[in-house]
């Protein structure tokens, strides 16, 4: 579990790197400045308790899992950033500048993308974690 765990970390990590990059390359930067927190490698090594949902909803309809996967997400990003807030006095992320965000948190307009990951995931989980690295 431990291995798995810094997998998804180490994944997240390098995702939001590339995320933020081509965010920055939207807005002209050519420079495709990019960031991550080192507190989103924990949140993000959370996705292994995601396995055991992707094994219980794995019959289900896509849509389906892809709107559990996103309600999921959402609500770990909600709570981490409410407990980071809480704890340290600061939420890594400030999202309260958008009109869907709800308390700085979340966003809802990201709700596609979470969609997306949450299937994009299973993959990540049936093909790369299982049969190519090793991690059961």
């Amino acid at each position: 579990m431990i291995r798995k765990f810094i997998f998804y970390g180490t994944l997240g990590w390098i995702t939001e790197v590339v995320w933020t990059g081509l965010g920055s390359l939207i807005q002209g930067q050519w420079s495709l400045d990019s960031h991550t927190y080192l507190w989103m490698f924990p949140i993000y090594g959370l996705a292994v308790f995601l396995e055991p949902v992707h094994e219980e909803i794995r019959e289900y309809k896509w849509w389906a899992r892809g709107l559990i996967y996103m309600t999921l997400i959402f609500s770990i990003e909600y709570l981490t950033g409410f407990f980071l807030d809480y704890f340290i006095g600061a939420c890594p992320w400030d999202y309260s500048r958008s009109p869907f965000s709800i308390k700085g948190y979340i966003r809802l307009d990201y709700a596609p993308a979470w969609f997306l990951a949450g299937l994009l995931f299973e993959q990540i989980h049936d093909h790369v974690v299982s049969k190519y690295i090793g991690l059961k």
